[in-house]
């Protein structure tokens, strides 16, 4: 059983819950005991990344009381993106518009009407985790590319946009516990990959990052956690899942919380969600 956290028991009234994890295989997550995580936490909304199965299989996994936007991957067991939802979106899109991702599952947008009449475009994204000097880097930075182009869309047509998910970029230095033996040496944590996030979160584009926005001038807090090692009980982290919101929906943002496994045997992936109230 899954412990419930402190920090999320108490829901605002009129408050949207969503939380985002990449579940690194959710057949494995719900060997975990992922369903009794989700019973507890009250989500409206929950996006997932790495889902990793078949159409069918989350389906069947997830159950009643949902509906169900679900990008897989053409590659069977890689990446996989989804969206679940209480309320029914009005509109769905499938991939982020180039189609040399088309079939990649790596992000899905849906569309809700709020309770105060505005739309709110939700994405889950996955963006690659890449490898330095190999081809995998240069499709990470082809996605990274065509999300600078597809933001700036999304934010003059919708009134308030959320692109959630494993971005795979830590930001800045508070976003690694150990930012010298990574820095410019391994993918996630290069100066051209920070680029792009420099421009997500700069005037020009003007989105805004949710959760640091949140907690202000402090280390972490993280989201992911090598399986190996001590990484997890010396919390040797990285941030590299976000909300990333525009920003009269960052300023509806009343708490974030990085729900942490109490314990490493209580986990049900490498990453931990990332839960964010919005009071509408």
């Amino acid at each position: 059983m899954i412990p419930t956290s402190s920090e999320i028991l108490n829901k605002n009234a009129g408050a949207v819950r969503v939380a985002s994890v990449n579940v690194n295989g959710i057949r494995a997550a719900y060997r975990r005991n992922m369903a009794d995580w989700i019973a507890a936490r009250d989500v409206d909304i929950l996006c997932l990344q790495e889902v990793r199965a078949p159409d069918k299989i989350l389906r069947e996994l997830v159950g009643e009381g949902w509906h169900i936007l679900h990008a897989e991957a053409k590659d069977k067991g890689r990446a996989g993106v989804a969206i679940l939802s209480r309320a029914e979106p009005v509109a769905v899109r499938e991939h982020i518009g180039d189609e040399y991702f088309a079939e990649s599952g790596r992000w899905v947008e849906a569309d809700f009407t709020m309770a105060d009449g505005s739309t709110l475009c939700v994405v889950s994204a996955y963006v690659h985790s890449g490898e330095l000097n190999t081809p995998k880097q240069e499709d990470k930075y082809r996605f990274l590319q065509r999300m600078t182009e597809h933001l700036p869309v999304l934010k003059s047509t919708k009134d308030h946009v959320l692109v959630v998910g494993d971005l795979n970029v830590v930001h800045t230095e508070r976003d690694i516990k150990n930012w010298k033996p990574n820095h410019n040496k391994r993918a996630g944590v290069l100066d051209e990959e920070i680029a792009y996030f420099n421009g997500f979160f700069g005037e020009q584009i003007g989105y805004m990052d949710v959760a640091r926005t949140l907690a202000g001038d402090e280390q972490g807090p993280y989201t992911w956690w090598s399986w190996r090692g001590q990484a997890f009980v010396n919390n040797a982290g990285w941030r590299i899942d976000y909300h990333m919101a525009t920003p009269e929906l960052t300023a509806k943002a009343i708490k974030a919380h990085v729900d942490r496994a109490s314990e490493y045997a209580l986990r049900f992936s490498d990453h931990a969600p990332l839960v964010v109230d919005y009071q509408f």
